[in-house]
């Protein structure tokens, strides 16, 4: 399975602070509970490859606007 794959597989994320000062990001699902700890650097570029990522899916799925034909000016009468 890659990137771009859909998937059916459900999970659960919770996302914290550890007392050990680290950031942890815990997933869980069905038969397995997996958690991922990072220093709060690692978790900052996460954060900003979230971001990135959710940018580019914007642009993905956004329709552009259709262009809008110029009003034309009505003359005002005195």
């Amino acid at each position: 399975m890659g990137i771009d794959s859909e998937s059916d597989v459900a999970a659960g994320l919770q996302i914290g602070p550890t007392t050990l000062g680290m950031v942890r990001i815990f997933v869980t699902g069905d038969g397995i509970d997996l958690p991922l700890d990072f220093d709060p650097d690692e978790a900052e570029e996460i954060a900003q490859e979230l971001i990135g990522a959710a940018e580019r899916a914007r642009a993905v799925t956004s329709k552009p606007e259709p262009a809008r034909k110029p009003r034309s000016a009505k003359a005002k009468k005195p």
